[in-house]
């Protein structure tokens, strides 16, 4: 005797019922980018429907979000002015902040999320200070300017942070600066395991962050070590971070299952830049269906483990959901 599997597939009825992974609006978040001046909007050649706003357009933009049915937005600033050590974002005036106060006048209920790092503000393009003898970022004197930056985010009304750089140390440090400051109740998310991989290239056109010179394989993790992956994120979690994240998602969804599979906390997946951008050329050349292509990949994100889906395809996948 064998086992008739096809029972339970035999109508749109029961396969729902049956259903093991679902995806739902309040599984992502959307990324946005917030660039200075007065312009509108710029898009990104290398990532279409993707663009560079100002503060007046990223409110715009975050009333259809809101109406759409997205509860949460990722922000990325590109300031006017960069440094050695990225001094723009951690001024009390900066671009970010700006725009957390304009978004929360007209969008309270909008859960803003803040990536805290330094490459879209240094001159040279690397996620923190660099040390003038080796050329290297110092673990230790960005971790110090990280507080300042945070502190920044959540005076201007952030309701989660975001550190992104990968430096040794930062949830820890994170966590006693904002506790000191009396901000105990901001949840920290934490670029937990990130990987140096190739398929950031997009983002660095739009957040303006490329490197000047060298790479980022001192600070962001080997893309062949999957044990590593595990302990990176077992580390952030023991030093306070609340969720969890692997990025990129979908090259690395073995990884985001070892996590699951190690921890309780929340598990984000950031659908990176060359993800969405692969899909979107395929879709426009019409080389796959784009609509059930994108709602697969976002499934398997699901499927291995993420509760949280941080994705450039927020808005179309919700209008898929309302089908």
């Amino acid at each position: 005797m064998f086992k008739r599997f096809r029972k339970l597939r035999a109508n749109k009825t029961i396969r729902d019922l049956v259903c093991e992974t679902k995806l739902s609006k309040d599984d992502f978040v959307y990324p946005l980018f917030v660039k200075e001046g007065k312009f509108d909007k710029i898009e990104v050649s290398s990532m279409p429907d993707v663009y560079q706003m100002d503060i007046d357009t990223i409110v715009k933009e975050c009333k259809e979000i809101v109406d759409i049915g997205i509860k949460a937005i990722l922000l990325f600033g590109i300031p006017a002015n960069k440094d050695d050590i990225g001094s723009e974002c951690m001024s009390e005036n900066s671009l970010i902040s700006r725009t957390i106060k304009a978004i929360k006048q007209k969008h309270p209920e909008l859960y803003i999320i803040t990536d805290l790092c330094f490459c879209e503000y240094t001159s040279h393009g690397h996620c923190g200070v660099l040390d003038k003898n080796t050329g290297q970022v110092d673990n230790d004197k960005t971790l110090q300017n990280s507080i300042t930056q945070a502190l920044v985010h959540i005076r201007a009304g952030a309701n989660m942070i975001a550190p992104s750089g990968m430096m040794d140390g930062i949830v820890a440090t994170l966590r006693d600066g904002l506790d000191k400051n009396g901000y105990s109740h901001i949840p920290i998310m934490s670029y937990s395991t990130k990987f140096a991989s190739a398929f950031y290239g997009p983002f660095r056109d739009v957040a303006q962050s490329s490197p000047s010179k060298g790479d980022r394989k001192t600070y962001q993790m080997d893309i062949a070590n999957r044990l590593e992956a595990v302990q990176e994120s077992l580390e952030d979690e023991a030093q306070g971070a609340d969720i969890l994240m692997i990025k990129p998602a979908l090259s690395f969804l073995d990884i985001i299952r070892d996590i699951k599979n190690n921890t309780n906390l929340p598990i984000a997946a950031y659908n990176v830049s060359g993800e969405y951008a692969m899909l979107k050329i395929a879709g426009a050349n019409g080389l796959v269906d784009y609509d059930k292509v994108m709602f697969e990949t976002l499934l398997s994100m699901k499927r291995a483990g993420a509760s949280i889906i941080i994705t450039y395809h927020a808005k179309e996948i919700c209008k898929v959901l309302n089908i």
